[in-house]
Order: C-alpha cells, then structure tokens, then sequence
C-alpha cells in the first residue's frame, strides 16, 4: 500500500499532546483561582464578627456609643451575651432544684464573667470584640448544652419559669398592698409639727379667758348672716390647711371686707382654730368658727352617717387594724366616716339664713377672685361644679354599682361625674328640692355597701342628680395630689388648685412640683412656724407657739 505524502499524514501524536497541556493549564488555571478564593474567604471569616457584621478598613470609631442600642442589637456580642446569660440564669434554677448543685455554679460562674465584660464595655463605651467575647460565649454554650443534656428541656424550663413569675407576681402583689397600706397610713398621720401647734394654741385657749369672750362678740355679728356678702364655709379639723385657704382667698379677692369664712371643725380642734384666727386680722375678713359638737340638731335620730358610726361592725372596719390585705386600704379609710366629711350635706342646718354659699375643702389653694362665682346663673340648679368626665372612669357606672336595679331605672350610668372642693350651693333650691333627705334616702338603701363602697362623692352624685350646673374647668383644677404630669398651662389658669390625693402639702410625701404652690400663700415670717410659714399677710402677729414646739 503507498504511503500518503507527509503532508496528507494524520498528526495523531501531535494532537494528543496539545490536549493533554491544554488540560494542565487549565487545571493549573482553576486550582490558582480556587486557592486565591479560598484564601480571601477565610480572611473574611478571621476579620468578620460572628454575626457577620461588614468590615472595615478604617477602625471602628466607639465614641459615645448608645450602649442600650447596642445591646438591643441582633448582630452584636452584647446581644449575644445577653440571650446567653438570661438563658443560663434560668438553668441555675432549674439545676438547683435539681440538686446538681456543681453545674450551678459552673453557670453562676459564667454569668459573673458575662456581668463583668458587659459593665466593662458599658464603662469604657465601646462595643465587644470578638477575642473578648470568643471563650466565654462557647464556654458558655457549652454549659447549656450540658444542661440541656441533664434533661433540663424547654418544657421543663418553661414549666419552672412559669411557676417562678407566679411566686414573684404574688411577691409583688403583696408589696403594693403593703406599700398602698404603709402610705394610707402616712396620708392619715398627722405630722409632729401640726400636732403640736395644736396642741399649743388650745392650751391658750384654756388658759386665757379673753378668747372666750371674743367668740362670743364675734357669734353675734350681724354680719355672719348677712346675705349681701360673699359667703364661704370650710369644715376641717386642719389648721394650718384651713388657714391657706383662708389666706389664699383673701389674697386674691378684690373686696376683702367683703368675705365672711364659717369653719366648723370638732371638739378637739376648737379651741386652737379660734385662737389662731383671733389673733390675726385676714384684711379685715370676717371668720366664724363654730364646734360641730354643739349641734344639736347632728344626731343618730337624723343623720345617717351617725347611725353607721354608732355600729361596732363599722367602728370595726374603719378604725380597726387593718387585717384582711385583699381589702384596699383607701376602702377603709376612716376619713369616709368623717362627720365632718359628711357635714357638707348639711349646709342648709348649719346655716338657716344663708341663701347661697361656696364650699372649700381645706386642701385647695385659691389663686383668683371667687366672688365672681355669687353671680353666676345656676339655672335653677343646686350644685355649682365642675364635671370631671373628660375621662370615661369619672362617669356614673364608675362609681355606683348599676347592677343594682334600684340605680338602673333612676339614673343614666354615663352620666358626669363632677367634683367635691369647690362648690358653689343655692341653699334655697336646696331646701326647695330636700336634697339633704335624698342623701338620707341613698345612705339607708346602701346599709349593706352594695351599691356603693366609700366616701361622700357617689351619695352626693346620687343626691344632687339633675340639679348641679355645670362651671367652666378653669374653676377648679383637680389631682394635685396624686398625678405629677399636670399641665402648667392648666394650674396657672386655674382659679382653684385641689390637692385631693394622698399627697397633701403639708406632709413630706407632697408633690415637689406642686407644694410651693401651697407654700407661696405663707408670705411673711413669722416664729409660729419653724422653716418660714406664717398667716396672714396682712398683719404679722405674735402667736403662742414657740420655735421649739415645731
């Protein structure tokens, strides 16, 4: 057979060849690549934190780090070390009931190590890096699964939490009863230096008959009937308190002269309320103090609440020892069965020729010119107030029980409550319409405190029902004494300030916001009373009461 020329030849060798270095190098190609990749993957891994977080090239700037954002942070070591130590703490227990007493306090252990980084890195203001956080966070790992391991499941964790939170919400439960009863028990208190004021100014009422015989002059004034002045009634056994809101209303009435005050207040305090106001002229006010206890017409055959007062299983519950924790305090203050609480639905007796008047609680502060209110239209109404149900809690069915079928046909339950404090009452619509025997009526159908469980508000809700006009807000701004986020706007526009609460100004647990609004009516100095307090502006008298005394 002829062999073909050189050049028809078939370059099976050749060809072989060049496949096999094409191979290689392309080999070689990929196995650069992948080394090149692999070798800038791990460095990413060794310079990226755990969470995987971007790197930079420029280093980290910590200055005024937010270190609760930081820990609130899901790519964080704080966050991680967080999670971690809330997860052991809840082992720590489980392990201790458990009796393996050794993994507890490997554990307890790793959490102080946790507390320890998370406070450093707090202090210093910088994140946690990971060579700080590396060991204890696998070391710590480690426990859980170790724990987990004993059996120490999610069912079983979750059970002894539940059980945990159980106990602690009765801990709690417990405390804030007792922290409610503990301050009850200060709002009540009266302070030492109240006390002894009063205590000193009724031993100069006994001892100086001059007193006496001032009272007496005093008792016959024409002027304490007079219905062409502006007539105010307070009933307080508070001295001090009665006599800021003295003051404060005759600071700020046009006519001073023109104002009559008739206190009422108990047998105890008697004595000290008129020597304190018959040794300081009030701009020439006229005050009338009279003792409750001479009424003779306040008895159990008549008031109700005398009735109750005389029932041991009353006397029991509002002035016994607190025993039954379940009952709110503020549900057994004794204040609701106060005579002199209560005496505001007997206005009409304690004053027979007045035909209409402004009632003050001795816990206001009056900061403009009340006359104004004498010449309102009432419309024909009794109660002058201001309505409260600006919120839906100070509507009727919040108050008074409507269950009660009695309440459900007589009254609307979303009806407005209003306020006790400062009121202005048309002693002759009063009689007219009997509103005293409506109180009457409410008080015996509520022997059982069924239909309603404390203070003078819901009888008088249900007395004066259809027959209170409502005044504009600014009349009487309450919550002084309880709520701390009144608006100031609101207060400097009030014409009344109520510190209802609590948290009255004359004790320490007063509002700090608030009490140098009470404070500010004490204008001049004067030795009655120690840290600057004296009554009344307009004529600085020299009392009784030594500095010692205070």
């Amino acid at each position: 057979m002829r062999r073909r020329p050189a050049e028809y030849r078939r370059p099976a060798k050749r060809r072989l060849s060049q496949w096999i270095l094409a191979l290689l190098g392309i080999f070689l190609i990929a196995g650069l690549v992948l080394f090149v990749f692999h070798h800038n993957h791990h460095e990413d891994q060794v310079k990226q934190p755990m969470m995987g977080e971007n790197v930079t090239k420029e280093p980290l700037k910590h200055e005024g780090l937010n270190f609760t954002k930081e820990i609130s942070s899901a790519s964080s070591f704080s966050r991680q070390l967080a999670e971690q130590m809330t997860l052991a703490k809840a082992y720590v227990i489980i392990a201790k009931e458990h009796n393996n007493l050794h993994l507890a306090w490997q554990l307890s252990n790793k959490i102080k190590n946790c507390q320890l980084l998370l406070s450093k890195a707090a202090k210093r203001g910088e994140s946690i890096t990971l060579e700080e956080a590396e060991q204890i966070i696998s070391s710590l790992s480690d426990l859980i699964f170790k724990a987990q391991d004993a059996h120490y499941d999610i069912a079983t964790t979750m059970m002894t939490m539940k059980s945990h939170i159980q106990a602690l919400e009765e801990r709690t439960n417990a405390a804030t009863v007792q922290s409610t009863l503990f301050g009850q028990l200060v709002a009540e208190a009266l302070p030492k230096s109240l006390h002894c004021l009063k205590v000193k100014l009724t031993n100069d009422w006994l001892r100086q008959l001059p007193f006496q015989n001032l009272v007496e002059e005093k008792r016959n004034s024409p002027r304490v009937v007079d219905n062409n002045l502006y007539h105010f009634c307070i009933f307080s056994d508070n001295v001090l308190a009665t006599s800021v809101v003295v003051n404060s209303t005759i600071s700020n009435a046009d006519h001073p002269k023109q104002l009559v005050f008739h206190i009422v207040t108990n047998g105890i305090s008697y004595g000290s309320m008129q020597v304190w106001f018959l040794t300081n002229d009030f701009k020439g006010a006229t005050v009338e103090v009279q003792n409750m206890e001479e009424f003779t017409w306040l008895n159990a055959s008549y008031a109700s609440v005398i009735k109750r007062l005389l029932d041991q299983d009353s006397r029991a519950y509002y002035f016994g020892v607190y025993q039954d924790m379940k009952v709110e305090p503020k549900l057994r203050n004794p204040k609701h069965m106060s005579l002199l609480n209560h005496l505001r639905f007997y206005i009409p007796e304690v004053y027979p020729l007045l035909a209409k008047v402004i009632f003050l609680d001795d816990d206001v502060v009056v900061q403009k010119d009340l006359t104004r209110l004498f010449s309102l239209d009432l419309h024909g109404n009794v109660n002058g107030a201001v309505e409260t149900c600006l919120e839906a809690f100070h509507r009727y069915y919040k108050y008074i029980n409507f269950s009660n079928p009695i309440i459900s046909s007589k009254f609307d339950p979303q009806a407005c409550g209003w306020a006790f404090g400062m009121n202005v009452f048309d002693l002759i619509a009063w009689r007219k319409e009997n509103v005293t025997s409506r109180y009457h009526y409410w008080q015996e159908q509520n022997g059982d405190q069924m239909l309603w469980k404390l203070g003078a508000l819901p009888p008088a809700l249900l007395a004066f029902y259809g027959l209170t006009e409502p005044l504009d807000r600014r009349w009487h701004v309450l919550g002084l004494g309880y709520d701390m986020n009144i608006d100031d706007r609101l207060i400097n526009s009030a014409a009344v300030i109520h510190f209802n609460g609590n948290m009255k100004p004359w004790l320490k647990l007063a509002i700090g916001r608030y009490k140098p609004l009470w404070e500010s009516v004490r204008t001049v100095k004067d030795p009655i009373l120690a840290d600057g307090v004296s009554f009344p502006p307009a004529k600085a008298v020299e009392l009784f009461v030594p500095r010692q005394f205070l």
